[in-house]
């Protein structure tokens, strides 16, 4: 288990071996860096499996922060926060670390102190993906963290930084959803959260960034 102190120790030490003039992040321990770090973690890089292109990548990103936001806001008729996110809360942090190591987002939880931290996996593929941002001129690698980072930042004083692309979705294949996407899980067939989530297809842009985003089956 690595606590906020360790994270942040490890991220200067990421930040003291490159020059100052390339990508940096902000303190893991701090809830921009907690975000942006989760952001970073969801979705593929150049090189690394179900990787399309920069865009496609920052489009994942995006809408996995706009599951986050759902989670928190008023939840569709005939659902409760607690059935959708595994918590009552107004703080994104207990939804990203609700139900443990391998809860609602996996490998970010809350350790035994109470205080949101990750796996060494996560921390482990953080630090490879800063070192490749920042050999030579910043590149993608710099671009995707850099967004990440800016989606962090922006979250804490205006929400989310650009559109909830499944807002107005109503209706998939005949069966009436509420909208807006609750969750995300790998893009492959064998992962599906179950229950009323409803696979939101490619022809609503419902795969993004190597994850599947899903929304919810209306109740009448």
């Amino acid at each position: 288990m690595l606590s906020f102190e360790r994270l942040a120790t490890m991220a200067c030490a990421v930040a003291l071996a490159v020059p100052a003039q390339n990508i940096t992040l902000n303190d893991p321990g701090s809830r921009e860096g907690y975000v942006a770090m989760l952001l970073i973690n969801e979705v593929p890089f150049p090189g690394e499996g179900r990787y399309i292109s920069v865009a496609d990548t920052k489009a994942g990103m995006l809408q996995i922060l706009w599951v986050l936001h759902n989670r928190l806001a008023t939840p569709p008729r005939g659902y409760t926060q607690r059935q959708i996110a595994m918590v009552t809360t107004k703080d994104v942090i207990d939804v990203i670390t609700a139900g443990g190591v391998r809860g609602q987002v996996d490998g970010f939880y809350k350790g035994d102190d109470g205080a949101p931290t990750t796996t060494p996996r996560v921390q482990e593929r953080l630090a490879h993906l800063m070192r490749v941002a920042n050999k030579g001129s910043p590149g993608k690698f710099a671009d995707l963290i850099g967004y990440a980072k800016r989606l962090g930042e922006a979250y804490f004083s205006s929400g989310p930084d650009g559109s909830n692309l499944f807002a107005e979705l109503r209706e998939i294949d005949g069966i009436q959803v509420t909208g807006s996407a609750y969750s995300w899980m790998t893009d492959e067939a064998r992962f599906a959260p179950g229950g009323n989530y409803v696979r939101v297809p490619d022809d609503h842009r419902g795969g993004l960034g190597g994850n599947r985003f899903f929304t919810l089956r209306e109740l009448r």
